[in-house]
C-alpha cells in the first residue's frame, strides 16, 4: 500500500499564526452526540475544496462511524480534494489505532488525554513522531495539561466541552492558557460559534482555532472561515 508523505499539521498552525492570524481547523462533520444530525449529507471533498478556498490551515475530519456518522472515505476524499494537511478526529485507543490514521493518509492523529493512561499517551505519542506525522493531545484540565507536557506533547488542544455532559465551557481556553508553556502550539475547541469567539481566544495566546459546527451549519462554510480567521 502506498501512503501519501505527511503534510506538517503543527507546522501549518505555526505558520498562519506567525502571520498574526488565528488559524482555522476547519473540521467535516455530519453529526454530533449533543446535536444530532448536521449536515448528513455533505459531500467531503467539496466541503474541503470550500475551506481551503476561504483560507483554513487544516482540515479535522471525523472518522467515527456510531457517534458522528463519518467515514475513512470522508477523510481521503478530504484529503485528495485539497492541499491542506488532515487530522483524523477519532478515538485512538490503541497503537494499531495511531498506525491506521497513518495508513489511511492522516498527517495528525488526536489523542484524548482522558481516554488513555500515562503509559499509553507517552507510547501513542511517541508512535505517532516516529511514523512521521503530528499528534493533537486533548485535554480538558489543569491534570490533563501536565500529563500531556510530561509525555512530550507539543500540540495541545483544550476541548471546552465535557465528554460526559456535553456542556461547553466557553471560558474554559482562555483560563488556561496561561498554563500553556513556551514551545507548545495552542488549539482551542468547542463552543466557538463566530469571529468574537476567535478574537478573544486569539488575544488569550491561542495558535488555532478548530471549528466544526458552526461550519458546516453556516450555508457558506467558504465565508464562515475567512471571518474566523481575520478575527482580531
Amino acid at each position: 500500500m502506498s501512503v501519501p508523505s505527511a503534510r506538517g499539521f503543527r507546522q501549518a498552525l505555526k505558520l498562519v499564526s506567525a502571520g498574526g492570524e488565528v488559524a482555522v481547523i476547519a473540521e467535516i462533520k455530519r453529526r454530533s452526540p449533543s446535536k444530532g444530525e448536521l449536515a448528513p449529507g455533505l459531500d467531503a471533498a467539496e466541503l474541503a475544496a470550500s475551506y481551503e478556498s476561504g483560507g483554513a490551515a487544516c482540515l479535522s475530519v471525523l472518522t467515527d462511524v456510531d457517534y458522528f456518522g463519518g467515514s475513512v472515505d470522508d477523510l481521503r476524499s478530504a484529503r485528495e480534494a485539497c492541499s491542506l494537511p488532515v487530522l483524523r478526529k477519532d478515538f485512538t485507543v490503541s497503537a494499531r489505532d495511531v498506525c491506521d490514521a497513518r495508513l489511511m493518509g492522516a498527517d495528525c492523529v488526536l489523542l484524548i488525554a482522558a481516554a488513555l493512561d500515562q503509559e499509553e499517551l507517552c507510547s501513542f505519542l511517541a508512535l505517532a513522531h516516529a511514523i512521521g506525522f503530528d499528534a493533537l493531545v486533548e485535554i480538558h484540565d489543569e491534570e490533563e495539561l501536565a500529563r500531556a507536557i510530561a509525555a512530550g506533547a507539543d500540540l495541545v488542544g483544550v476541548n471546552q466541552r465535557d465528554l460526559v455532559t456535553f456542556d461547553v465551557d466557553t471560558a474554559r481556553a482562555v483560563r488556561m492558557a496561561p498554563q500553556m508553556p513556551d514551545g507548545v502550539v495552542r488549539v482551542a475547541e468547542s463552543g466557538i460559534t463566530g469571529p468574537a469567539d476567535a478574537a478573544v481566544l486569539s488575544r488569550a495566546g491561542y495558535h488555532a482555532i478548530l471549528v466544526g459546527e458552526h461550519l458546516v451549519t453556516s450555508g457558506d462554510p467558504l465565508a464562515g472561515v475567512a471571518a474566523l480567521r481575520s478575527a482580531r
